[in-house]
């Protein structure tokens, strides 16, 4: 069995953008049965595995942005005006854990991985991928 680290650098365009990661990944699993761990050093981003259409990646921005009113004032923005963007993390996740198989990742038919920018645009993001494998 081995451990192994790597690390992907994402540079967002946008305040809220969905970038699918999968491929990007899947370049870097080199076991071919095991787990790999796919955290976000970032308290203002997420990692999340769906479907990757692009109606349902609006749907996302569209229905955490009516979560996350901007009709509201939040205390954390007396520090740095970005509440909105910590409180969307909170919903989502800043981690994966998922299982490869013959050298990939073992997806679903429909499913992807994706960095998910909640204060952007940001350049270095960084995620931490960990591979246990064999």
């Amino acid at each position: 069995m081995t451990v192994k680290s790597h690390s992907l650098k994402i540079d967002t365009a946008k305040s809220f953008e969905v970038i699918d990661i999968t491929s990007q990944i899947n370049e870097l699993i080199d076991v071919e049965k095991g787990i790999i761990s796919i955290f976000s050093r970032h308290s203002t981003s997420a990692i999340v595995v769906n479907e990757n259409e692009s109606g349902l990646l609006r749907d996302l921005e569209f229905s955490l942005n009516n979560l996350i009113s901007d009709s509201f004032s939040y205390e954390h923005d007396r520090i740095d005006d970005n509440a909105k963007s910590h409180l969307k993390s909170f919903l989502l996740s800043s981690s994966e854990c998922l299982p490869i198989k013959d050298f990939r990742l073992d997806l679903g038919t429909w499913q992807s991985v994706f960095f998910i920018e909640l204060d952007g645009p940001r350049t270095n993001r960084t995620i931490t991928l960990t591979i246990i494998g064999e």
